[in-house]
């Protein structure tokens, strides 16, 4: 385990647009550098008591984006944030798993195996020492970090009131894109990402390469990459943006 500061070399800048940025951060992780591994990241959210589309949805999106070149980043919770770490692993892929409490206490204790896995291929992060319990306010605060890290924010499912829907909120605030899987208007765990569709708050999308297109524009501080004359820069100019091929992914 190691501790950074926002000093240190391999902090990650765009989490110094946080409203609240961490004041540090403890990492369990065999990659040397956290701001090199986060640099083209997308965070993938969503209900705990997920269904089984959503759980597929989100392993898939999650592969395919890392097989890309993204880094996965969610809290590593039971559901869609398990699903999304899931997916990147099984191809290779790197993720982040950004905990509530000390990363040498992660939680939930059932995931000890995953939690392993992703330390080794990725990292386990939080802002809190060792020896922190889970505590419920930690799971709202390490969302802005989730959301922080990432260049765009996913949120595949998720209740009209969750931490998913938080997490979209603080990526708002960021001025970072929020994407969303639309899911049927008879589910309660499709109120809260049909919602943020409705709202305009999220954009709509059934592929993620659709993500690819949407993020293109964000350098790696996330924030809009602009030209001379002030307009957004198209993705195809951005020489470190993974690219994302194939034919799309059957959701049915």
């Amino acid at each position: 385990m190691r501790r950074i500061l926002a000093s240190d070399q391999e902090w990650p800048q765009q989490l110094n647009l946080l409203e609240v940025p961490p004041a540090q951060l403890f990492i369990e992780s065999s990659e040397p550098d956290l701001s090199v591994l986060t640099a083209n990241s997308i965070a993938i959210v969503g209900s705990r008591n997920a269904t089984p589309y959503g759980l597929r949805v989100a392993a898939d999106f999650a592969a395919a984006l890392a097989e890309s070149g993204y880094t996965i980043i969610s809290g590593g919770a039971f559901g869609i944030d398990a699903a999304a770490h899931r997916g990147a692993l099984s191809v290779g892929g790197k993720t982040v798993v950004v905990l509530a409490g000390g990363v040498d206490c992660p939680y939930p204790i059932a995931h000890s195996n995953l939690f392993a896995d992703a330390s080794r291929n990725g990292a386990l992060v939080s802002e809190h020492p060792a020896g922190t319990p889970s505590r419920k306010h930690n799971f709202l605060e390490r969302n802005r970090i989730i959301a922080g890290l990432a260049v765009g924010t996913l949120i595949v499912e998720a209740a009209y009131k969750s931490g998913a829907i938080r997490t979209a909120l603080d990526t708002v605030k960021l001025f970072r894109p929020v994407m969303a899987i639309p899911g049927p208007i008879s589910s309660p765990l499709s109120a809260g990402v049909n919602r943020l569709i409705a709202e305009r708050v999220a954009e709509l999308v059934v592929s993620p390469w659709q993500i690819a297109e949407i993020v293109g524009p964000y350098g790696q501080d996330g924030q809009l990459m602009l030209d001379s004359d002030g307009m957004i820069k198209p993705c195809q100019t951005q020489s470190n943006q993974p690219q994302i091929f194939g034919q799309g992914l059957s959701l049915l």
